[in-house]
């Protein structure tokens, strides 16, 4: 799957955290493919459990042992489960202090949180947070508040679907401000949607986004690597 990513042109994969259990198999791959894949860190909103200060913990770690190219994918969802909502929050402010601390972008996961995790970004930014609002499906006003904030719209396979309106969201705003991302192995783009997503579909995203805002797929390609190198390469 790497390979066949590496053979689409899709040559830099970054790779979210989700608890101290998907570790070791990140950092892994990351040892076996050292110019293809890189590792981040941080504890994913849904597995924010009884446990969280203990999972934090083991991520506070990490960072001062490592190195990690964003702090990710942190954030919030009130989809699955509100339980620890509040604990969420918390930990999603705490993990941006550390990005702030040890001069990390940030990925969040914003799943029926958007204006939350707006507002929180919002607080904590002084001039020198960034990061990528991951998977965007708000409306172009959340897209507003996280353009004005200094961020970026991930924008991934759910721009390819038909009944989407993320293509008008898309039509409305500048390239400059947009990454291309997967979320695989979910969300995979048309033609291959309902099955497993891979980084080598990056290229159909692309596509997508060019025939949408009615330009060469070349500038596509061009600006959004430049916005992603400007995230990830320090």
């Amino acid at each position: 799957m790497i390979q066949r990513a590496i053979d689409a042109d899709v040559t830099r994969m970054y790779m979210p955290n989700c608890d101290s259990g998907t570790i070791a198999d990140m950092l892994r791959i990351s040892q076996q493919w050292p110019n293809n894949c890189f590792p981040m860190i941080g504890l994913h909103p849904t597995y924010v459990k009884e446990n969280y200060k203990e999972e934090l913990a083991i991520v506070s770690n990490w960072l001062t042992k490592e190195k990690f190219y964003a702090v990710g994918e942190i954030g919030l969802d009130y989809y699955w489960d509100l339980t620890f909502k509040e604990q969420q929050i918390e930990a999603f402010a705490t993990q941006i202090d550390w990005a702030l601390q040890y001069d990390l972008s940030i990925v969040i996961h914003s799943r029926e949180s958007t204006q939350d995790c707006i507002d929180i970004v919002r607080q904590k930014q002084n001039g020198k947070l960034k990061g990528i609002f991951h998977c965007f499906s708000g409306t172009i006003e959340e897209a507003q508040q996280i353009i004005e904030l200094g961020f970026y719209l991930g924008i991934g396979g759910v721009v390819t679907f038909k009944k989407a309106t993320l293509a008008d969201v898309v039509k409305q705003v500048s390239l400059d401000h947009i990454v291309l991302e997967t979320d695989s192995p979910y969300l995979a783009p048309v033609p291959y949607r309902g099955k497993r997503n891979e980084s080598g579909y990056i290229p159909l995203i692309a596509r997508t986004i060019a025939d949408i805002k009615g330009v060469e797929l070349a500038e596509v390609e061009r600006i959004t690597t430049t916005n992603a190198e400007k995230i990830f390469i320090n």
